[in-house]
């Protein structure tokens, strides 16, 4: 006789649930109110346990979204979990052992999956960073690896060369220009949410701007130094520009999650930065792209800069000019072009 796991209700406003990872495979053998898979609802993740002991026998796959009250899986009647009890009592201390045996056995089990396996949000982190889920130490229930151990563990790669093999071919396409090439994850439920509550609170109260002081005399002692030299040689001024973006363009190599962007149910994530710069025009501020600025140098940055001004100046840019950025620096930049002039005025009158 088979016993039909059902996805349990877990809030009055949820109505489906996404299957997030079977823990236990098919055809194994399970006790009862052992964890058997995650389940994740647009709100939390939470765990589905086996209602008694058998042999499981999976029929949702890992991703499927299902209904409040459909089947998972379900439990047949038999195998070792449900063999075990019914041992005769014949030999009292050989089934001692093997009753120690078995729970020694279970308990090694649930160890190895609580240290090896990451809770989803923890397993997208790691991912996401390259890390290896077997050199983290996880401090959640059983030596779990929650989702903080996954951020605290910015530091793994760099200590552990393996993971440091599959990276090295990485540089190979950022050296190549024309190559542009984005990876797309399907969002979870919550994950979902989380983006529509965003756009929401974004519609619909105030937005808050935020100034943040930041010592910019070693920039500007570099520039007043080498600012002819530089002149001189590519033909173009230094500006404060070029600084800002190639320091985007490094941030954004770490943290892609800043540049990456959501279309339908997918997290866009790109190996290139299009940088969107602020532009002064006859009719307005206008914001055309620096496509693929990490790849380009200071002088590069500053001569696409000097181009694209030319072509607002000129009322000459395109709409496919002014649109696609992966990153916006049109606050920062705007800002520093109107705070540069007062630190200079105010450096020469305290000299």
């Amino acid at each position: 006789m088979s016993l039909e796991i059902k996805v349990p209700p877990v809030g009055e406003s949820i109505t489906e649930v996404t299957l997030a990872s079977w823990l236990k495979k098919d055809g194994d053998a399970v006790q009862m109110d052992e964890v058997i898979a995650e389940l994740e609802s647009d709100k939390a993740t939470f765990e589905l346990t086996a209602e008694k002991a058998g042999t499981l026998k999976t029929i949702a796959k890992e991703g499927d979204v299902l209904p409040i009250g459909a089947i998972v899986c379900t439990i047949e009647e038999g195998g070792a979990a449900a063999s075990a009890p019914a041992a005769t009592p014949a030999k009292e201390e050989a089934k001692e052992e093997e009753k120690l045996a078995a729970t020694t056995t279970a308990t090694s089990k649930q160890s190895t999956y609580a240290s090896g396996t990451p809770s989803p949000a923890a397993a997208k982190i790691l991912a996401e960073k390259g890390i290896d889920p077997g050199s983290v130490n996880g401090n959640g229930v059983a030596g779990r690896i929650t989702k903080e151990d996954a951020l605290n563990a910015q530091s793994a790669p760099a200590a552990t060369p393996a993971p440091k093999a599959a990276p090295a071919a990485a540089p190979a396409p950022v050296a190549q220009p024309g190559e542009r090439t984005e990876k797309r994850e399907k969002m979870s439920s919550l994950r979902k949410t989380v983006a529509k509550r965003l756009v929401t609170v974004k519609n619909e109260t105030a937005m808050l701007t935020t100034f943040n002081e930041v010592d910019m005399a070693p920039i500007m002692e570099l520039r007043a130094k080498y600012k002819d030299k530089f002149k001189e040689k590519y033909g173009v001024g230094l500006g404060f520009m070029s600084f800002f973006t190639k320091a985007v363009t490094e941030a954004l190599k770490d943290w892609p999650a800043v540049g990456a962007r959501i279309e339908g149910e997918e997290v866009v994530y790109s190996n290139y930065a299009d940088i969107s710069i602020a532009v002064s025009a006859p009719k307005g501020l206008v914001v055309p792209v620096i496509r693929n600025a990490e790849s380009l140098s200071l002088a590069g940055i500053e001569k696409a800069v000097a181009a694209l001004a030319v072509k607002a100046r000129d009322n000459k840019l395109s709409l496919e000019e002014m649109t696609g950025g992966t990153f916006p620096s049109l606050t920062v930049v705007y800002l520093v072009r109107c705070y540069q002039p007062r630190s200079l005025t105010l450096r020469s009158q305290l000299s």
